[in-house]
């Protein structure tokens, strides 16, 4: 597994955390900071993680706007958390982030949703982002 697949898990998981415990996601991100300070084998992995989840938090509603118009009627409230979660990601990194290749994010949040969430959550996830690719 490439470190950039493994530091989209770790952003998962923060992005998960934050949004099903209601903490801030500075917070979290604080908090898996200290906690990759400790662990510098992961260090490669932790690196993009932080990218991602800073990437979502400097533009969060710009992201959120994005998934909101491409959901076609299906509020953030209303996605499983997991798949809210991947849908940041992997807009992220189709509209901010000129490094990774749209299908490369595409695939790789299709498949982390296969691996985390609903049975459904693959092509839904596929779906709003394939949109999202196609309207930047």
């Amino acid at each position: 597994m490439s470190a950039r697949t493994k530091a989209r898990k770790r952003a998962l998981d923060i992005l998960f955390q934050s949004d099903v415990r209601g903490d801030e996601l500075p917070a979290m991100l604080a908090v898996e900071a200290r906690r990759a300070a400790n662990e510098p084998a992961r260090e490669s992995s932790w690196l993009y993680a932080r990218d991602i989840v800073d990437g979502i938090i400097d533009n969060r509603d710009e992201i959120d706007e994005q998934i909101t118009t491409h959901a076609r009627d299906w509020s953030l409230a209303r996605m499983p958390a997991v798949d809210r979660a991947l849908l940041r990601i992997g807009v992220w990194e189709i509209v901010f982030n000129d490094e990774v290749p749209t299908a490369v994010a595409i695939d790789e949040a299709v498949e982390l949703a296969k691996e985390y969430s609903t049975d459904d959550s693959g092509s839904f996830v596929h779906g709003i982002l394939a949109r999202v690719a196609r309207s930047v």
